[in-house]
């Protein structure tokens, strides 16, 4: 299939809790889009054989990610940045790198609820792409990473969507963003767009037994 080449390049950064579907969704886009996927986790595993998420590999693995960005920007290819863009700062430094390359910014916020994300990381299947490379946590890690995090305000450019939807509505969500950013041509994003009741965005009892999600610890209060 032939992919969607944009209009300008664009930097698209992804906030939500780990399990709340970014992988799935970049990896997806980037099959559409000719976008550059910038998967952080893959990036760690390649670098280091057994990631121990130390500051001086965090460090490591950030600054590469910030190089990798900067010039894929430059040579006018756009980025997906497959992490998860969780402080006002570090974002507003990625802005300033897509500024400095003249560069738009979209925000996706993928919004699930703490427990639905947490049993989704308890559930990771390491044979499939999307999990492969994925950081584990526990009940206390994945409540501490979530104290951390500062949702985006209302001065950044962002866009919400559920990380409950297929990936068809999220699509329809950011296309039609991109397309209002000029990022996209029209002809290229109307097509791509479906109406919501040709969308199944809550699954069938079938569709959670086949999925192994069954009921949900209430976790996070």
């Amino acid at each position: 299939m032939e992919k969607i080449v944009p209009e300008k390049p664009v930097l698209i950064l992804l906030y939500g809790f780990p399990g709340s579907g970014k992988t799935y969704f970049s990896r997806q886009f980037c099959e559409e889009v000719q976008a550059a996927h910038l998967e952080e986790d893959r990036l760690r595993y390649e670098l280091f054989e057994r990631p121990t998420y130390s500051k001086q590999e965090n460090y490591a693995v950030s600054r590469i990610m910030d190089y990798m960005t900067s010039e894929f920007l430059k040579m006018g290819i756009a980025v997906v940045l497959d992490m998860n863009a969780m402080r006002i700062g570090q974002r507003r430094a990625l802005r300033e790198t897509a500024r400095l390359n003249k560069v738009d910014t979209l925000i996706v916020w993928f919004q699930v609820d703490a427990d639905t994300a947490f049993v989704r990381n308890l559930k990771r299947d390491r044979r499939k792409l999307d999990d492969r490379f994925a950081t584990a946590y526990d009940v206390e890690q994945f409540k501490e990473l979530a104290s951390h995090m500062q949702q985006p305000e209302s001065t950044e450019d962002f866009i919400v969507v559920s990380g409950k939807h297929t990936y068809l509505s999220q699509r329809s969500n950011v296309f039609k963003r991109l397309s209002d950013m000029r990022a996209l041509s029209h002809s290229d994003a109307v097509p791509k767009m479906v109406r919501p009741d040709l969308v199944n965005l809550v699954p069938t009892n079938a569709q959670r037994e086949q999925q192994n999600e069954g009921p949900r610890p209430i976790i996070f209060k």
